[in-house]
């Protein structure tokens, strides 16, 4: 049994992973922390990782960009394995949690999706495939509470296309201020924000005279949820400390 500090555990991804935890016999919601710190069926809440004092296997992160260095020193003290699926982290906060990961296995993603995996391995093969003859460009659609634009996932999305391309990409977020043709070496990006879409994205090849579209549309969160449980489970049977990914955990599951 896989016991499980949520944070972040009052939020809709937070309840959504405790939804997935009660209802998973190889895992428990052994606590939960939240800045609101409301009460929570099943298990204990606690406002700062500090106050936390519950024994536990890992830690499940969807909470705010904001409360990451709290959450690191907490993990790094006990020596908790950490899931971190928050989005929107800035360049310090990466260099915070490389650091952090010289000393606990520390599994990050922008989006926990299997199938989002699987979307960013076609789109390495298609850019390696189609290289300079056509245009790369990425839309994301997300509810209109999302805070950050573009989505994480759009950006992996982006370095998996500009990885496999042969000349340097540049991503472009913005025309609207910019009179002029399209550069042949742009990624654009555009990002929609409204109702409850809960995360849709396109990655589009437009060539001459044809176009190619690839697409991974999320029916609901709890595709995320599953995802970071199974990251969970999946740091319990690693030994040594680094930055894991979905890659890893595909590359597990596969070998078994």
């Amino acid at each position: 049994m896989q016991k499980i500090i949520i944070s972040g555990c009052c939020g809709h991804m937070g309840r959504v992973v405790a939804d997935i935890c009660a209802n998973d016999p190889d895992a428990e919601a052994a606590a939960g922390i939240d800045l609101l710190a409301q009460p929570m069926e099943g298990f204990p809440v606690f406002s700062t990782p500090a106050a936390c004092n519950v024994e536990a296997d890992a830690v499940i992160d969807f909470s705010h960009p904001a409360a990451l260095g709290p959450l690191l020193e907490f993990c790094t003290a006990r020596k908790l394995p950490a899931v971190l699926a928050t989005t929107g982290y800035t360049q310090e906060q990466l260099i915070q949690i490389e650091a952090a990961a010289r000393s606990i296995p520390i599994f990050r993603s922008a989006n926990m999706s299997l199938g989002i995996n699987v979307l960013m391995d076609l789109v390495r093969r298609a850019a390696a495939l189609l290289g300079e003859d056509f245009d790369v460009e990425i839309e994301e659609r997300h509810h209109r509470r999302k805070l950050d634009a573009p989505s994480g996932t759009a950006l992996m999305l982006a370095d998996a296309a500009a990885g496999a391309l042969p000349y340097e990409a540049q991503l472009t977020y913005d025309r609207h201020s910019v009179r002029k043709p399209r550069d042949t070496q742009e990624i654009g990006i555009a990002s929609l924000r409204g109702g409850t879409i809960v995360g849709d994205h396109t990655v589009v090849f437009a060539g001459r005279d044809e176009v190619i579209e690839l697409t991974h549309r999320a029916a609901s969160r709890e595709v995320f949820a599953v995802g970071a449980v199974k990251a969970a489970k999946f740091l319990a049977g690693v030994d040594a400390p680094g930055l894991y990914d979905m890659s890893h955990l595909i590359a597990g599951e596969g070998g078994r």
